[in-house]
Parts: C-alpha cells; sequence; structure tokens
C-alpha cells in the first residue's frame, strides 16, 4: 500500500513537472512572438480591446433587455390582477364568514377567474400563465390558520402582511429546490367587497422570460466571438497589408548592409507604403553612389601612396649613399658641420621608416598581405623581441620583465608579424613609462594565446584607448619621444593582429599605466572568443619588484645597436 502511495506522489510530481514546462515554454514562445511580431502585437491588440468592447456593449444589451421584459411583465401582471381582483370582488360580494362557506366561496371564485372571464380564458391572459391564491383569515379566531385555496405556501410571508394591510404589493420570489425551481412574479391585492379581509395573489412564472434571457445571452456569446473572430481575421489581414512591404524593406536594408548595393524595392501604386519604396530606392541608390566615390578615392589614394613610396625609394638610397659617406668623414668636418651630417643621417633613418610603414599601410589597405603562419613556439618570438629594446629601455632607466610559462606555447603564428607588434608595444611601452619597469606576459590556453604589455607611466585619458590604433594619433604631440616612432607603429599593428584573427586591444589609466594585449587563435582560421589573461590587468599599488636588470652600457667607441624602422610609437 505504502509503495502504491509513493509511487503515486511521484507520478503526480512528474505530471505537475510537465504542465508547468508545457506552460513555461508556451510563455516564452508567447513573449518573443510578442517581441518580434508586429502583426501579432497589433492583432492581440486589437482583439483584446474588442473583447472588452464586445463585454461591455453585451452586459448593456442584455441588462437592457432583461429589464425590459421585467417591466412590460410587472405593468402587464399588475393590470391583470386589477382585472382578475374586479371580477373576485363580484364573486366574493357577501361572503359568509364561517370557515367551511368561505372556503366554497373562494373554490368557486377561483373558478370563475380562471375559466369565465375573457382576461383569464385558459388560465393565461395579456401577463401570460398565472397562477390565482385566493385567501381569508377569521377575524374572530385569529389563531386558526387561515382559509386559503392552494398554492399559499408559494407566497412570501412578509408580502402577505402587506396585503393583509390592503397594500398592492409586487415581488419576485423563487420557489423550489434544484431543477424544480420557479421563480414567479407574485402581484398581491386586497379584496375589499367581502365582509372580512380577503386577499388575491396572481403568481406569473417567469420562465417564459427566463428563456428568453438565456437565448439572449446565447445569441450575444456567439455573436461576440463570431465578431471577435472576425476582427482577429481582420486587424490580422490588414495589418499584414502594412507589414509584408516592412519586412521587405527591412530584409532589402538588411541585404544592403551586408554588401548588396544594388537591392531596391519594387513599387506598386501611390500610397505611403509606395512612397516609402520610393524613398528607400533614393537613398539607397545616393548610398552606392557615394560608397562607389570613396571605393574609387580610396583605390586613387592607396595608389597614390604605393607609386610615391615606391618613386621615392630610388632618390632616397642615392641621399642614403652620400649620408652615409658624410658621416663616415665627418671627423674631417667642422664641429657645426659634423653635428648636421649626424642629423642628416638621424632624419634619413626616420624618413626609411615613414617610407617603409607607408608601403605596409598601402599593401595592408590594398588586401594583398598573406599570412604565413607556422606552428611556432610564441616564447622565442617575446625574447626576441626584448633584446631588441633592451639598449632603448637601459636608455631610458626602464628595466622589462618578463613572465613566460615554462612549457611551449605553441600556435600558428606568422612569426615577423608577430615579432613586430610586440617591438612597437615595447618601444611605446618604454617611450611612455616614465623610467618605470614594463612588465611582458605570456599565457595560453586551449584555443588562443595572449601576451600583455604593461607599463606604469602616463598612462591613457578616458576615450583614448579606442584612439591609439588611428593613424598619426599622438595623446600628447609635445611630448619628447626617445624611439622617433612614425605614428603608424599601432595602426600596423593592429592590422596585424586582425590578419591572424585575434584582437589587439588597450586599456589605460591617468597615472597608472597603461596595458596593451595581443590574443591570437592557436589555429589558423579559428575565431577568438576570449583572452587569457585580463584587461584591465591587476593594478598593484606599486611596479612589480625587478626581475630582469638591463642590459650594461656599451663601451666606448661601439656603435649602439640601432632599432629597425618597425620600432614606431604612436601615441
Amino acid at each position: 500500500m505504502t509503495g502504491r502511495l509513493a509511487a503515486f506522489s511521484t507520478g503526480t510530481v512528474r505530471l505537475a513537472g510537465r504542465v508547468v514546462a508545457f506552460f513555461r515554454r508556451r510563455s516564452v514562445w508567447f513573449s518573443d512572438l510578442w517581441r518580434y511580431s508586429l502583426q501579432f502585437r497589433v492583432t492581440v491588440s486589437t482583439l483584446a480591446l474588442s473583447s472588452a468592447v464586445v463585454f461591455v456593449l453585451g452586459m448593456v444589451l442584455q441588462s437592457q433587455i432583461t429589464e425590459r421584459l421585467v417591466d412590460t411583465k410587472r405593468k402587464a401582471a399588475v393590470a391583470q390582477t386589477q382585472a382578475i381582483v374586479d371580477v373576485a370582488e363580484t364573486q366574493l360580494v357577501g361572503a359568509d364568514a364561517s370557515v367551511d362557506a368561505l372556503r366554497s366561496r373562494l373554490d368557486d371564485a377561483l373558478k370563475q377567474i380562471t375559466s369565465g372571464s375573457p382576461l383569464t380564458q385558459g388560465a393565461s391572459g395579456v401577463a401570460g400563465a398565472f397562477e390565482p391564491v385566493l385567501a381569508g383569515g377569521n377575524p374572530d379566531r385569529p389563531q386558526d390558520h387561515p382559509v386559503a385555496t392552494a398554492g399559499l405556501d408559494k407566497v412570501p410571508a412578509g408580502m402577505r402582511r402587506a396585503v393583509e394591510a390592503e397594500q398592492l404589493v409586487t415581488q419576485f420570489h423563487t420557489v423550489g429546490e434544484g431543477a424544480a425551481r420557479t421563480t414567479y412574479m407574485i402581484v398581491g391585492a386586497p379584496i375589499t367587497s367581502a365582509p372580512r379581509p380577503l386577499q388575491l395573489y396572481m403568481l406569473f412564472p417567469l420562465t417564459a422570460e427566463q428563456n428568453t434571457v438565456a437565448t439572449v445571452q446565447n445569441t450575444l456569446l456567439v455573436g461576440g466571438l463570431v465578431l471577435l473572430l472576425l476582427l482577429a481575421a481582420i486587424s490580422n489581414l490588414v495589418t499584414r497589408q502594412v507589414v509584408r512591404p516592412v519586412r521587405r524593406a527591412a530584409a532589402a536594408a538588411e541585404r544592403f548592409a551586408e554588401g548588396d548595393l544594388d537591392q531596391r524595392l519594387g513599387v506598386l501604386g501611390e500610397d505611403d507604403l509606395a512612397k516609402l519604396a520610393v524613398s528607400y530606392n533614393e537613398m539607397a541608390a545616393s548610398i552606392q553612389r557615394q560608397i562607389r566615390q570613396l571605393e574609387e578615392f580610396g583605390q586613387l589614394q592607396r595608389r597614390f601612396t604605393s607609386d610615391v613610396s615606391h618613386e621615392l625609394r630610388t632618390p632616397l638610397t642615392t641621399v642614403r649613399m652620400a649620408a652615409d659617406v658624410l658621416h663616415a668623414s665627418r671627423e674631417q668636418f667642422p664641429a657645426g658641420l659634423a653635428r648636421s651630417t649626424e642629423l642628416l643621417v638621424d632624419e634619413l633613418d626616420r624618413f626609411e621608416a615613414l617610407l617603409g610603414d607607408l608601403l605596409e599601410i598601402s599593401k595592408l589597405d590594398a588586401g594583398v598581405e598573406e599570412l604565413a603562419a607556422d606552428v611556432i613556439d610564441a616564447r622565442p618570438i617575446v625574447e626576441r623581441a626584448v633584446e631588441q629594446v633592451r639598449v632603448i629601455a637601459g636608455t631610458a632607466g626602464s628595466v622589462i620583465e618578463v613572465d613566460l610559462p615554462a612549457e611551449e606555447t605553441t600556435a600558428e603564428l606568422d612569426a615577423r608579424r608577430v615579432e613586430r607588434i610586440l617591438r612597437n608595444l615595447l618601444a611605446n611601452a618604454v617611450d611612455h613609462g616614465e623610467g618605470k619597469p614594463v612588465r611582458v606576459r605570456l599565457a595560453a590556453d586551449d584555443d588562443a594565446i595572449a601576451i600583455t604589455v604593461r607599463d606604469y607611466g602616463v598612462g591613457l585619458r578616458p576615450g583614448e584607448a579606442e584612439l591609439v590604433f588611428n593613424r598619426f594619433w599622438r595623446a600628447d604631440p609635445s611630448r619628447n619621444r626617445r624611439t622617433g616612432g612614425t605614428g603608424l607603429g599601432l595602426a600596423i599593428s593592429h592590422e596585424d593582429a586582425r590578419l591572424h584573427g585575434g584582437t589587439l586591444e588597450a586599456w589605460g589609466e591617468p597615472e597608472r599605466g597603461a596595458c596593451f594585449r595581443l590574443t591570437l587563435p592557436r589555429r589558423h582560421g579559428h575565431s577568438v572568443e576570449h583572452s587569457p589573461l585580463d584587461l584591465p590587468p591587476d593594478r598593484p599599488a606599486t611596479p612589480p619588484a625587478v626581475v630582469v636588470a638591463p642590459e650594461p652600457e656599451p663601451e666606448a667607441g661601439a656603435e649602439p645597436t640601432e632599432l629597425s624602422w618597425e620600432q614606431e610609437e604612436v601615441r
């Protein structure tokens, strides 16, 4: 028995869970449909408002019809009762006060009422079928039961007292229980022609009126439902006529945004939707012309940059050769001329770097750059980049800290491009680090590798993190710079990260430093959905401890290591 109860309880719980899940799914489906479908919202709103209107109208009509039926019934019943009272008074004139004689006279009068009068022929009249009741008391023996015809028990006691007080009373009263319940309109009137008080009660059953009201209710209910369905269908049809062109316009706009610039809307008629289609087509044509003009201008600009860069290569090479000859013989020149020779060589280095950057940017804009990716360990790339900027870091007084994992961190990378990105980030960090340490971290997970370059220098103001990758943008043009950057390094680095399918992001706060995070997928062709390192990074109250010392100063007479043209800073 206990097992059966447990099984029953378990089944009940499962059934309740399924019901809840069903209604939850329906609720989610309704919510999504309400949110995304204008046609559904308009149809449901119209149906709801129409239901309210139909309900109120049905209640008003039912109330008016019921009131009219009852009022008509009351007037007819009172008039018929007064006519029958006249007949009864004629029959009961001089009625004997004895109980037996009075009962006999009441029975005779009742027969006359139900069959003798033209108004009461067939127990029905103007007010419909009725049931008459005659009653009278014995004033000499008030303790006896009153003398009355059948049916007096259907008359309420309160009404009888009012009629005995010679008042004309109308009252609704329900008799019986269950299926045998009958509602009557009872009209009571006194009979004054007899030597003792007599009363006439006319019981008019309201069955016909109740049937009429029920018929009206059913008619209003069925008619209201049909009307609501028709209104829903009409509103759905009308809304669809408006929504379909809007949906076509939305679909055309999506295809236009995806690059199908020839997408246009069909124009039918001269209504407002047709005007919308015409306006959209004109807008699309204007945007298409402007985009093509911008494409042509961009192609001309890229071609001009590429041609100028290539054309400058030859004279720059000639000038470089002459400058190298002068620089080699600078000890034979006067001091001012020797210094001019050194400045000329420095500016030629900067010019060569700018020319190389312009060539790289032109290739990236033209989309002709290809990624030479191989499965390699990322740690040696980081170490080479650090070694290449160690000299300028030592000159600036900054220590470069390197945090690399102990195990191999392999990924499909273009080593040249990744190394160029890191050189640019490190040179930028050293230049803005204010002599404080620069920290480089490498981390990886199953899908991506991440490298962060963190400095504790001047930082970035709000909004500048989105601008640092713009070409030739600088946060503070008046600052003295150590690396002599061209203003294109971070822009090229951003494009190199994009070619890998990765991201290059920046974070910074004033006086708290900046951090750049490079995130690359471990397999070429995959997208980056998350990064193994956080951005913004953890911000300790003081710079981290020194873990890598700068290289010692070069010996006298030794030439310092020159930076390649990719080592730029652009802030």
